[in-house]
């Protein structure tokens, strides 16, 4: 569950415009977050309950046009219409950070300071992050302007992680008391994968 809250296909491919080492970390500690957050659930709720899944229907599918050609069609408009105006709003900010943001102070902050620049990160995330592709021309401009490739993991996790729908999703599934270990783990777990990343990158 961990590693789909992080990344799906579409991020992916969005994230390839960052670069091959910004695409690699983040396909890797979605995947490491996942493989750490099951290994826990499993050695620490062995043999208790801690998912829920009744407050769910069953799924059902969009996707029912023969057409095969005509389903990709109509998916892509549909990922156009949902991502395309937080794309837009991520160029507008990341227009406006160029602009009033010094490259010196910003790359003192999340770059030279790397242990605190990953902690501002994961920080940031939270308010920030509302939509994967969204973000992705915000990136380009922080990591043109000095961020640390440990800062920008760090934002990469809580991010999406801690995003308004999925949240909500979250919690239904795993109660409050759950929902509070799963906030902790994500922001304690893109600090480590950003100081991490920060030391081999």
């Amino acid at each position: 569950m961990m590693s789909s809250i992080l990344l799906n296909p579409q991020l992916i491919i969005y994230s390839a415009a960052l670069g091959e080492t910004a695409l690699a970390v983040r396909i890797i500690s979605a995947l490491a977050c996942g493989v750490i957050a099951g290994l826990l659930i499993k050695f620490l709720f062995k043999d208790r309950k801690f998912f829920n899944f009744s407050g769910f229907s069953e799924p059902t599918s969009r996707d029912n046009n023969p057409n095969v050609l005509l389903r990709l069609l109509k998916n892509i408009w549909r990922n156009i219409k949902a991502t395309g105006p937080y794309f837009l709003i991520g160029i507008l900010l990341s227009a406006l950070f160029q602009h009033y943001v010094s490259p010196d102070a910003f790359a003192n902050l999340f770059g030279s300071q790397r242990g605190f620049g990953v902690l501002m990160a994961a920080t940031i995330g939270v308010p920030l992050y509302v939509c994967g592709g969204g973000t992705i021309p915000l990136l380009m401009a922080w990591l043109d302007s000095g961020m640390s490739m440990g800062a920008a993991a760090a934002f990469m996790i809580t991010g999406p992680a801690t995003k308004i729908t999925n949240l909500g999703a979250v919690k239904i599934v795993l109660g409050a008391k759950h929902f509070t270990a799963y906030v902790a783990f994500t922001i304690i777990s893109a600090i480590i994968a950003g100081v991490v990343v920060n030391l081999l990158v």
